[in-house]
């Protein structure tokens, strides 16, 4: 059977985000700690239980905490069960299989939701939906509402902004601060003159590993990704294709070849190279960037990074307008609720949501221990350093890059563009084959995915 197609209302359109980043700042948090009743579903919730398949294993701890807050408020049980990175399809495909599924799942955006869409309750009536700043951060078709995102997130170069002044100061340097690192080029002098300078600046490279293990690939075959799809999409007016042409993939190719030439080690290793590699280099101060996202402000910091030691930049591979390029922000984490479960459970769950992002307790949670924006009218401001970062850019009237990944055709068209690179990394293959990958890749996965 063929899959519909899935439309978001307008997906993450720059208003549409400013806006939900004004509300998101000066929203007020509900000092009301009984969840509301939700009005969509004529269960009692008092007699249900949330089962919650996390996306995030570095939120993990937080989503415990949380659970058992709501647990202890409340006496309904809420189990929280978190796939291990890279993990989360099969592990969601496993845990439906079983006789209690979860109640709570997510999908990363529309090609996710294709996928899904028979088990998603519709939330059009639900208290959480009319908790939206904006519409635009729900997952639709026609009338109904199959998902809603519950995080904004950006992600680039993080950078160890010690580290860094220190090569500024350098006799060595010929960038001298991090506001002229505003391009591909001035990128790529800064890491080439620190990959030379490495034992005087006490780094064993420029950039973490690139590891390409299920745990760290996904940030060079999605996310390192989404910038030629983003500048293709940009250049000829369009927010998916059945076809993409790969106009940007030299781009693409520059930039992951700086992260393998200025790298802590040899790109025939990064096959075994794991996501904890890249943590504990930067961490320790071994590399100077590290291509990842907002989401790792809580396990830098839990080790013992400040925030006075990290910033952020842009992913620059040398198209468009540089100088004016923000970060890349937008959303894949998509709240769905099964409506397979039963009745009670479906109400328990609605309630868990909604005091999630209306209470004191949970608004808190999100934006402190989580270090998340949550797009909800009720939601605190984030004390996360690289969401600061964001709002920055945006407020200097840089332009964030919009996430485009979500529109990749299928898991197996980025396990191959991922295979590709490693090869090619590893000198094994060659970059043409990593084209082939991404274009004729492409293609056929898309039509794969919507033949009759």
């Amino acid at each position: 059977m063929k899959r519909k197609h899935i439309t978001r209302v307008a997906a993450l359109a720059l208003a549409g985000l400013m806006t939900s980043m004004a509300l998101v700042g000066c929203g007020g948090s509900s000092s009301s700690s009984s969840p509301k009743a939700d009005k969509t579903k004529d269960g009692n919730a008092s007699k249900g239980k949330v089962y919650y398949l996390n996306f995030k294993p570095e939120a993990d701890g937080a989503w415990q905490n949380l659970a058992k807050k709501y647990t202890e408020e409340t006496g309904i049980e809420v189990n929280v069960e978190t796939a291990a990175e890279g993990t989360y399809e099969e592990t969601l495909t496993a845990a439906m299989d079983k006789s209690e599924a979860p109640t709570l799942f997510q999908v990363n955006g529309p090609v996710g939701l294709a996928n899904w869409k028979d088990y998603c309750y519709d939330l059009k009536d639900s208290d959480i939906y009319s908790q939206l700043t904006s519409k635009d951060y729900a997952l639709s078709e026609g009338d109904a509402v199959y998902g809603i995102s519950y995080v904004i997130e950006s992600y680039g170069i993080i950078y160890n902004k010690t580290i860094l002044q220190k090569y500024f100061d350098s006799d060595f340097s010929t960038v001298k601060k991090i506001e002229d690192v505003n391009s591909f080029d001035a990128l790529k002098t800064v890491a080439d003159e620190i990959q030379a300078n490495a034992a005087a600046l006490g780094v064993k490279g420029a950039f973490t590993s690139a590891g390409m293990d299920s745990t760290s690939d996904w940030r060079f075959k999605t996310h390192l990704a989404n910038l030629p799809i983003y500048f293709e999409y940009k250049e000829d007016g369009i927010s998916s294709t059945d076809a993409i042409k790969g106009t940007y993939l030299d781009n693409y190719k520059k930039i992951f070849d700086l992260y393998v030439a200025d790298s802590t080690c040899a790109g025939t290793d990064l096959a075994n190279k794991n996501m904890t590699d890249a943590e504990t280099e930067f961490s320790k101060g071994e590399a100077v960037f590290f291509q990842n996202g907002s989401w790792e402000y809580t396990p830098l910091t839990t080790a013992g990074l400040t925030d006075a030691d990290l910033g952020m930049l842009p992913i620059y591979v040398g198209a468009g307008d540089e100088a004016n390029q923000g970060l890349c922000t937008g959303s894949e984490n998509f709240w769905c609720v099964n409506k397979n479960a039963n009745k009670d459970d479906i109400a328990a769950t609605l309630n868990f949501l909604n005091w999630c992002v209306t209470s004191e307790a949970g608004t808190t949670a999100l934006a402190e221990d989580m270090g998340f924006v949550i797009p909800f009218k009720n939601a605190k401001e984030a004390t996360n350093v690289f969401v600061k970062a964001d709002a920055e850019y945006t407020a200097n009237g840089k332009t964030p890059v919009s996430w485009n990944f979500t529109t990749m055709p299928s898991e197996t068209w980025k396990n191959g563009v991922g295979t590709a690179l490693t090869q090619y990394a590893a000198g094994t293959g060659s970059w043409d084959d990593v084209v082939t990958a991404f274009v004729d890749g492409w293609k056929t996965e898309y039509a794969a995915a919507n033949a009759e």
